[in-house]
């Protein structure tokens, strides 16, 4: 058709800040921020933890890692007090050893074994189980959630490199060019 131009897609961009509330791992100075929007009980985001923690390793000084919440409740009913377990650890300190455990751990993340998990990391276990039923950090749980509907997330896991979403998938060497596109 002449006198039209075809339509332009543009990269989705992450629409929430980071800020000091972040989970964050890797250089705090690096030039290179990796955002994973992720669901502790799906597969895929489980797959993916081996090539971040590589990609970690093998740029030490280029990447950081943020990770923010984003549990697909509809298939995934453990996801969510996953994720609130992963913020009674934070404002322990805790975030990511408690982190690698869900992850390690996905086959095991009903209550009873989400206990198991907070004790192995070292949380009070009872003082945890009533934060969780109180539901104390789910508000936390679902700004991450809201800012990744704006930024375009719509499946796990969801990376943003500097800020742009990596439709490559997340094999290392896809994420791997990403990163050094991104630092150059």
């Amino acid at each position: 058709m002449s006198g039209t131009t075809p339509l332009e897609t543009t990269p989705s961009r992450l629409r929430q800040p980071l800020t000091d509330d972040d989970h964050t791992v890797g250089a705090p100075d690096a030039p290179v921020t990796l955002v994973e929007y992720g669901d502790y009980q799906c597969p895929f985001c489980r797959a993916a933890q081996p090539t971040v923690h590589e990609l970690l390793r093998l740029r030490p000084d280029t990447v950081q890692l943020v990770y923010r919440h984003f549990p697909l409740t509809n298939v995934h009913p453990y996801a969510e007090p996953a994720a609130e377990l992963a913020e009674a650890a934070a404002v322990r300190g805790k975030f990511w050893p408690m982190h690698d455990w869900l992850f390690a751990h996905q086959d095991l993340l009903d209550p009873p074994h989400l206990a198991v998990g907070a004790s192995r990391v070292g949380l009070p276990v009872e003082e945890v189980g009533h934060e969780l039923n109180a539901k104390k950090y789910l508000g936390r749980v679902q700004r991450d959630f809201v800012g990744g509907i704006r930024s375009g997330v719509n499946g796990t896991p969801t990376f943003f490199v500097n800020g742009i979403r990596h439709d490559q998938g997340y094999q290392l060497p896809s994420l791997l060019a990403a990163v050094d596109a991104a630092a150059r």
